[in-house]
């Protein structure tokens, strides 16, 4: 056996595979790939995602296509009920059941705006045109991703800014709002390990299980076991306090499988005007370790102070952004 002496690389990096994806680097550790043109199957909703995700330290805390909800992509912008249509993947509640329709839709990726590494921060941003199974345009979006490390920990802070261009009013719900008891889910939806099921929630107010979902929160935080070490790993998702319905109730599951979403439209609609633009902004903070005895606190502090960094970094940037949505793809395959 050989054993390679030679110094890993320090601080961040940002891999470009152009038209595909980006990979994001730490100390040598492939922390992140978000592919923003993934090959997935209309019925499971294509959309960017991020996967694999992983602690400064290597360790895996997202799983993709489980064989339970195959349309789970490790971290995704994910949303059942557009209007009528169903930006999630997968069947769609419809008030008695679930039932497999023509409605699914696809985020599907226009154009690259930013994709820079700083020594602090990689930043990459893009715009995103939402496709409905029959090719209505609903939404234009704009993107951006950025990562920052922080004492040993990192942080990805997700924005989004999307506006109503299907030339009629919508709203975004969720099964809950169609009549399913407790599930609220849609919005920034994580998806765990597999060994993570059992884990524990973290919140403001303590920590627990499965009967902490619904609840309202600024913030909420998973730990969970990985196979082979027994290690603890911890994810720390942040609400931005101008978002839509903040604190949001967090669709949370750690009993079937670790899940933490925080929901704007877990219980009720949120209505979305014909040519109103919406944004939402998150923190998720990834750490090696338990996040209990007022770990989660702290890293909620980190993940408050990057989305603070965030909106005033952005300030101007959106006072200049320009008013239109992006333009939709013409080119009929949306996986050329």
């Amino acid at each position: 056996m050989t054993t390679d002496h030679r110094p890993r690389p320090t601080g961040l990096a940002l891999t470009h595979e152009v038209g595909s994806a980006i990979a994001v680097h730490l100390d040598g550790i492939d922390i992140l790939r978000y592919t923003y043109r993934p090959d997935t199957v209309q019925r499971e909703s294509p959309k960017p995602y991020l996967h694999p995700v992983r602690t400064a330290g290597g360790a895996l805390v997202t799983l993709t296509r489980p064989h339970d909800h195959v349309w789970h992509t490790g971290i995704a912008w994910a949303l059942p009920h557009v209007g009528d249509d169903n930006f999630w993947g997968g069947p769609t509640f419809t008030g008695t059941a679930y039932e497999q329709l023509a409605n699914n839709g696809r985020s599907e990726h226009v154009a690259v705006t930013d994709a820079r590494a700083d020594p602090g921060e990689v930043r990459f941003a893009h715009t995103l045109a939402w496709i409905t199974e029959d090719g209505r345009h609903l939404v234009g979006e704009e993107r951006a991703l950025t990562v920052r490390p922080a004492a040993g920990d990192w942080t990805l802070t997700f924005e989004t800014r999307m506006r109503n261009v299907s030339g009629r009013d919508l709203s975004i719900g969720s099964p809950t709002t169609k009549g399913r008891e407790n599930a609220g889910y849609g919005g920034l939806f994580w998806r765990g390990p597999r060994s993570f099921t059992g884990g524990t929630l973290h919140t403001p107010d303590g920590s627990g299980g499965e009967e902490l979902r619904g609840t309202r929160h600024a913030w909420m935080g998973f730990t969970g076991l990985h196979d082979g070490t027994a290690a603890a790993s911890s994810i720390v998702i942040v609400d931005d306090e101008r978002n839509p319905a903040h604190p949001p109730q967090w669709f949370a599951r750690t009993e079937e499988f670790a899940g933490l979403c925080p929901a704007p439209f877990f219980s009720e609609e949120l209505p979305f005007g014909v040519g109103e633009t919406l944004e939402f902004r998150y923190a998720v903070v990834v750490a090696d370790g338990a996040a209990g005895d007022g770990r989660a606190a702290a890293l909620a502090a980190s993940g408050r102070d990057a989305l603070e960094r965030a909106r005033s970094g952005r300030a101007d940037h959106h006072d200049s952004a320009p008013t239109t949505a992006p333009a939709a793809p013409t080119r009929k395959d949306p996986h050329a």
